[in-house]
């Protein structure tokens, strides 16, 4: 794939993102606000807010807003975070059922200095979702827990319609963008997802270094250990501090990893450069 040197490097037009209308937008801030949650939409800088939030729907992040990682890709904070909020999961359910959402997505950042890493307020959350939302359909994109299955059961056992944790890179890149997290960790996460018979989902950013064979590279193996539904965007560097675009793909690059996502054996593949681990959710139920 071209790479343009950094000082020459623009955003191509088909990065345009889509400003939010005012009515609908406002009204899921005001809950959001109203209910002291968090948001990925904000925190993590997502370029499709608008679109997102227009249709009344949010990722909501829970265990707070800042992370015990410090991923070179990531907007979220980093550095010690305060104890969870007992009230979380309740005023995340109510904050469901008061924004009338028929998918959720929920997700958090990593609390690797808890002893259950928060597996135990994951499964409160999403119990009592359920309980207050019972037609609500849910998705979580989990951390890794380190892959320890007495963690990772927890979310199984809470029943999510489907169970999401991000490779976010290919194998070789994998130290350089994840500051804790292992390629073969993220693998073990989906294959315990898969086995429970729960819907498993992953994906990958790519402009940033990656090559076309990579990718393919990491979709068999997300393949070989069960996982159904792949999801792949361009990366887009938050701050000069965050890591640096090495390059913007261009659309028909993503339309053919797509082709080859569903011919290798997914049963859904987003992959387009706005696409978030999130973006259209709905349909992976």
């Amino acid at each position: 794939m071209h790479t343009e040197s950094q000082n020459s490097l623009r955003k191509p037009d088909w990065l345009k993102i889509k400003l939010p209308q005012k009515s609908t937008y406002s009204s899921v801030n005001e809950t959001i606000n109203a209910h002291k949650l968090n948001t990925i939409c904000t925190s993590g800088k997502c370029p499709n807010l608008g679109e997102c939030w227009d249709r009344g729907t949010a990722t909501l992040m829970i265990l707070g807003d800042i992370c015990t990682r410090a991923c070179k890709f990531c907007a979220v904070k980093t550095g010690r975070p305060d104890a969870p909020d007992p009230n979380e999961p309740l005023n995340v359910a109510k904050s469901v059922q008061i924004l009338k959402l028929k998918h959720v997505v929920i997700t958090s950042v990593d609390r690797d200095e808890l002893p259950d890493k928060g597996a135990q307020h994951w499964a409160d959350t999403i119990l009592k979702i359920k309980e207050l939302n019972p037609n609500t359909t849910l998705e979580t994109l989990i951390p890794d827990f380190d892959a320890d299955s007495e963690l990772i059961q927890k979310i199984i056992k809470a029943a999510p319609e489907v169970i999401s944790h991000n490779m976010e890179t290919v194998r070789r890149l994998t130290p350089h963008v994840r500051s804790r997290a292992k390629y073969d960790t993220s693998l073990e996460v989906i294959r315990q997802i898969s086995e429970s018979g729960i819907v498993s989902k992953s994906g990958i950013m790519v402009g940033i270094g990656e090559t076309f064979e990579e990718v393919i590279e990491t979709m068999k193996n997300l393949s070989e250990v069960g996982c159904k539904v792949f999801t792949i965007g361009q990366y887009l560097q938050p701050t000069a501090a965050h890591l640096p675009v090495n390059e913007y793909i261009h659309p028909d690059i993503f339309a053919e990893w797509k082709e080859i996502g569903l011919q290798i054996g997914f049963t859904h593949v987003e992959s387009s450069p706005l696409v978030r681990s999130s973006y259209h959710a709905e349909k992976h139920v």
